[in-house]
């Protein structure tokens, strides 16, 4: 999973145009749209004070990729898989978790198949406004990853160009053990906290 910059004199709709293009010139056929979306709790100021700890943020994600099911990631931390349902659980949490409502932020998009590639292109979009653009890439035979970086690299050069990202953070801890559900949505949660932090800009002149 990585960022795509929006091109120069372009806004982020015809950036996605321009990469869907050069996907679809390579011959790659559209399978449906995805949606990966991500809502931030933080730990509920009545925990902190009565506790003295400090406040984690917990990240609450659905991958269209598996309907029946909800991640919940934490901080640094390790990612629970459960039932779809545990929104409703988050309901009953509320004395320990609040709803960071105004940070909902999402990727949504037209998935792609290539050959035993699944390339999904998604517009990131926080509230009404689109923040950024997000491309995935699975090479569907192989689930260990870094057995097929190489070909992963040179199939993503061949449409994204300059933009190909490195390799990952996620596989430095994986080695040669098998990618999961998990590991895809931990990188989705890392580019959107990279896209919310470059939204943070500090304003000139205040000290």
């Amino acid at each position: 999973v990585a960022q795509v910059p929006v091109a120069e004199g372009k806004s982020v709709q015809q950036t996605v145009e321009l990469l869907t293009r050069k996907l679809e010139l390579l011959g790659a056929e559209k399978q449906g749209t995805f949606c990966v979306d991500c809502e931030t709790y933080h730990t509920a100021a009545s925990t902190i004070s009565s506790q003295g700890q400090t406040g984690k943020l917990m990240y609450v994600m659905h991958n269209s990729e598996y309907p029946l099911s909800c991640f919940a990631l934490f901080e640094n931390g390790p990612c629970l898989i459960a039932d779809a349902n545990f929104d409703t659980l988050m309901v009953k949490l509320k004395g320990f978790f609040q709803n960071a409502k105004a940070n909902k932020i999402e990727s949504r998009g037209t998935r792609y198949q290539y050959c035993d590639f699944l390339v999904k292109v998604g517009t990131v979009t926080m509230g009404p406004s689109a923040r950024g653009i997000s491309v995935e890439v699975e090479y569907c035979p192989c689930v260990i990853a870094n057995d097929c970086w190489n070909l992963l690299m040179e199939f993503m050069q061949s449409f994204m160009g300059t933009h190909t990202p490195g390799i990952p953070s996620v596989f430095g801890t994986k080695h040669d053990s098998i990618y999961s559900p998990a590991d895809t949505v931990v990188q989705y949660m890392e580019l959107f906290n990279k896209i919310r932090k470059q939204q943070q800009v500090p304003v000139a002149g205040i000290r």
